[in-house]
């Protein structure tokens, strides 16, 4: 396994990252028990979920089972967690989806119970809460690292602008502010290279992507169950994996370097130097065999090339992808 420091701390994470968002739904526990014994022996030693995954707090209450085993397992790991959605009955004051001083105090009391744990390694904002304060959320955050609940703040599903505001407004208040931010991230969801990634880039911040592998629409399958995850994310980015030209362009590229394809997906998104850490959702220990070759893998420029003209995001248009402006303008 290789590793490397997240964003602008001196944090050392693994570069591929375990994604527990299954745990607790698909996955039960006794699995979700080996995956994570597994990922250790494989030099996994960053382990991602959120107080809203496995039916609200499901996941959490499993990781927190895992960790009382004992043998040193809290220490090996670097623990990531999430907050912004409402994990109990939405008619309770201050429970709507947001960050609030109020709101983050309780759930984060209500993550650390669930996961058994003193603190948090890396507490991330879910998603962009639009009507915070700068002064509520910096103040807020910055007393539960202070008080050491929380050791670093991450952020998810941030746009770039919000990125700069609110890593301009910790630095005025002289603190260390957003390390990661944690964005969907594949060869099918090239958004992020517009304008979050060059921010992040820009301002120290580490990228975390999320779903590397297109919910499993590059992993290679030649169809998918209706109903189930694969299905539902082809649905949501307009593909169809019948007789997909693109995906059978990849497959044949891959088949070419004689490596899976989710092997090479990974690794083309690790290439991009801005992401720190893929998070790699696993339902099964089988799905962890031979995941280390994809932070080992190093593709070529040749080969990169020829993945950014089959998941070209401009659609064949003059200009290749990249950062804004150039991506769509002179």
């Amino acid at each position: 396994m290789k590793y490397t420091k997240l964003g602008r701390s001196n944090l050392t994470v693994s570069r591929i990252c375990l994604g527990t968002m299954h745990f607790a739904g698909a996955t039960p526990e006794a699995e979700a028990f080996r995956i994570m014994d597994r990922a250790l022996e494989l030099g996994i030693n960053f382990f991602d979920t959120a107080n809203i995954y496995g039916g609200f707090g499901g996941t959490e209450t499993i990781i927190g089972n895992w960790l009382q085993q004992g043998n040193g397992r809290r220490d090996k790991i670097v623990l990531a967690t999430k907050v912004y959605q409402i994990t109990a009955d939405p008619s309770i004051p201050n429970e709507e989806v947001g960050i609030s001083a109020y709101k983050v105090r309780k759930h984060l009391a209500d993550s650390l119970r669930r996961l058994q744990t003193e603190h948090i390694d890396l507490y991330q904002v879910h998603h962009i809460d639009r009507r915070v304060t700068g002064e509520e959320f910096w103040g807020t955050f910055e007393r539960l690292v202070t008080d050491g609940d929380v050791i670093y703040m991450g952020s998810s599903n941030y746009p770039g602008w919000g990125l700069a505001k609110y890593q301009m407004q910790a630095l005025q208040r002289g603190f260390l502010g957003l390390i990661s931010e944690q964005a969907q991230y594949n060869l099918l969801s090239r958004y992020p290279e517009l304008e979050v990634i060059p921010a992040a880039q820009d301002l120290g911040i580490g990228i975390l992507a999320y779903m590397p592998l297109g919910g499993g629409l590059l992993t290679g399958k030649a169809r998918a169950i209706e109903g189930s995850r694969t299905f539902n994310v082809a649905r949501e980015y307009g593909l169809s994996l019948s007789g997909n030209e693109q995906l059978g362009a990849f497959s044949a590229l891959c088949r070419e370097l004689g490596e899976k394809e989710s092997t090479v997906a990974i690794a083309w998104t690790l290439s991009n130097p801005a992401v720190s850490s893929a998070i790699v959702g696993i339902r099964t220990v089988e799905h962890l065999e031979g995941i280390e070759r994809a932070a080992e893998l190093t593709l070529s420029p040749d080969v990169l090339a020829r993945l950014d003209r089959i998941f070209d995001i401009n659609h064949g248009r003059a200009l290749r992808p990249g950062p804004a402006p150039e991506a769509f303008a002179w």
